[in-house]
This record gives C-alpha cells, structure tokens and sequence, in this order.
C-alpha cells in the first residue's frame, strides 16, 4: 500500500506520533512518502524532552519531501 504524510505543524507530540505511525508502517513493508509543508519545514529546530522527534525522523527509512 502507498502512504503519504503531510505535516504543517511545529507541534512535537503531532510530529513525534506522525512519524512513529510512518515508521510503523514502514516496518510493516508499505511505500510510506512524508511531505512537510508550511511550519513541518522546521522540525529540526523542534526540542521537547517528551518527544523525540528527531530520533523518529532520523530512523524513517522512506521517501521524505521538504
């Protein structure tokens, strides 16, 4: 099956959640696209202690767009 995520948010919780069901998905053998739009764009800066938006981004093994 072929997925796409499109993420505007900056918010750490909605991207950190994004990615884990894009990575779960991933794991499961689908074709999974990630597309970030408007503040999606800044994840990199994005920091919280709860989150780890960054480690779930960087273990995405799909097509990612910016």
């Amino acid at each position: 099956m072929k997925i796409l995520f499109v993420l505007s948010t900056d918010d750490p919780e909605t991207l950190y959640n994004a990615m884990r069901l894009a990575n779960t998905y991933v794991a499961k053998e689908h074709e999974v696209s990630v597309f970030m739009l408007g503040k999606g764009v800044t994840w990199e800066s994005v920091t919280s202690t709860q989150f780890d938006v960054a480690g779930e981004m960087n273990r995405f093994e799909g097509d990612f767009y910016t």
